[in-house]
């Protein structure tokens, strides 16, 4: 059984920072893109993404310069560095693996639970 598995999330002023994690288990994720994405609203918007293989980077311009996403193959875990947090970083944050390189949820094909992050002002 697949499955990816979201933490780190909290409540945490403007400026400050959080480090999420997602732990993936049931198959292995060699060329796949995982991805971050989060939802405030009624849309589910990308936020980064990582090749698995090649550790190749991709950012939404909201967040380029802020957040950094990695991947640790040894502990089959990706994270998701978020520096600078502004209150309009507030959202619940998914992690998600799909074998196309896409900023659309619609190509990611597997997800986690969500975790929540609340940035104050």
């Amino acid at each position: 059984q697949v499955q990816l598995v979201e933490s780190g999330g909290g409540l945490v002023q403007a400026g400050g920072s959080l480090r999420l994690s997602c732990v993936t288990s049931g198959r292995t994720f060699s060329g796949y893109g995982m991805a971050w994405f989060r939802q405030a609203r009624k849309e589910r918007e990308f936020v980064a993404r990582i090749n698995w293989s090649t550790n190749s980077t991709y950012y939404a311009d909201s967040v380029k310069g802020r957040f950094t996403i990695s991947r640790d193959n040894a502990k089959n875990t990706v994270y998701l560095q978020m520096n600078s947090l502004k209150p309009e970083d507030t959202a619940v944050y998914y992690c998600a693996a799909g074998s196309r390189f896409s900023r659309s949820p619609n190509d990611y094909t597997y997800w986690g639970q969500g975790t929540q992050v609340t940035v104050s002002s």
